[in-house]
């Protein structure tokens, strides 16, 4: 068997394949934050096409924490009959499935927000945001507890925190976008306290033998931002806090990005998986099964994640599989279409 399509067992839960939907904002929610027809359709779709985790996008921790009024939320318990049903479909259909507990900060979209970040420094087109007072930071911190709460109730297999791309965790991160002079700033330690407050928070609600992510951007693509060895130094100082596993990305703190190709970030994967000692999820761009099987084989990463190429094929799955070793029993109503 390919081992694409092998098992991985992460803390309590069991993935039959090793394909991950990663986190793609959809833009579908209501203004109020809540699940539409389209996540369940858009979700059990890739489910029944074969994935083996599914990451939902990006749903915020406080209303203020979403990039715009169209994403999901999680800050209160309206939201939990809806990502119930979410939940239900993609586990009716074989997949397990992760939260990505959010916050954007300074890159909130919504004008009459109110913004804030580290520090008073705007990004793009955006508004300035308020530098975070230390009261503000308890503040997003428990949110992030409350979602992990709410989390465990609707019955999701994980948790990822969005510490990259530029959002809030990743703008504590940061050296570009965090210049506090008080115990949040300046030195890695500093830098990287709000995260393991965070991871801290979420362990308060999310029970140990859970698998905990965190999506980080490895490379920031600036001199004088964060590199891969300056990543790891954080999830050095903090793994032991409870964290299981890192989806590795890299840019979006600023608008400037490397020249991307397939498979452009599983070299960050591999130096990330090798700093820690943690197992990686990586990716970027992947379309080919054999890279994405390589990257396996080769140990430079332990899952998979595909993006774009699942949202242009959400039975990407099936036919990887067909491709690399067909030994994969497509579902009954299916098939009739699996190719000779």
């Amino acid at each position: 068997m390919a081992k694409l399509f092998s098992p991985f067992i992460l803390k309590d839960i069991q993935l039959k394949n090793r394909v991950v939907l990663p986190p793609i904002c959809m833009f579908c929610g209501e203004d109020d934050g809540l699940v539409t027809d389209f996540h369940l359709m858009h979700y059990g779709t890739r489910a029944f096409g074969g994935v083996g985790l599914i990451i939902q996008e990006a749903t915020g921790v406080e209303r203020r924490g979403r990039i715009t009024d169209r994403d999901l939320g999680i800050w209160d318990d309206s939201h939990i009959p809806g990502l119930k049903k979410l939940v239900k479909i993609c586990k009716d259909y074989g997949a397990k499935i992760g939260i990505q507990l959010g916050h954007s900060g300074r890159k909130c979209r919504i004008h009459w927000e109110d913004l804030i970040a580290p520090s008073s420094i705007a990004f793009k087109d955006t508004k300035e945001p308020r530098e975070m007072s230390k009261e503000e930071i308890v503040q997003v911190v428990n949110a992030f507890r409350e979602g992990a709460r709410r989390a465990l109730e609707i019955g999701y297999d994980l948790i990822e925190i969005h510490g990259g791309h530029g959002y809030l965790v990743n703008q504590f991160l940061s050296p570009i976008t965090n210049k506090r002079t008080d115990e949040y700033g300046g030195t890695i330690e500093n830098r990287g306290r709000f995260l393991k407050e965070v991871v801290e928070a979420i362990r308060k609600e999310w029970p140990m033998e859970k698998p905990l992510c965190i999506r980080l951007s490895a490379e920031e693509y600036f001199e004088d931002g964060n590199h891969p060895e300056d990543i790891i130094k954080i999830i050095n100082l903090i793994k032991d806090r409870g964290v299981d596993i890192i989806n590795v990305s890299s840019g979006g703190l600023e608008a400037p990005r490397e020249d991307e190709h397939q498979g452009h970030q599983i070299r960050y994967a591999d130096i990330v998986k090798k700093g820690t000692g943690l197992p990686v999820i990586g990716g970027g761009y992947i379309i080919s099964p054999h890279m994405a099987e390589e990257a396996l084989q080769s140990e430079r990463a332990d899952l998979i994640f595909i993006g774009r190429e699942l949202i242009r094929n959400p039975n990407w799955p099936l036919l990887a599989d067909f491709a690399l070793d067909n030994e994969l029993d497509w579902p009954e109503q299916y098939k009739r279409a699996k190719p000779n």
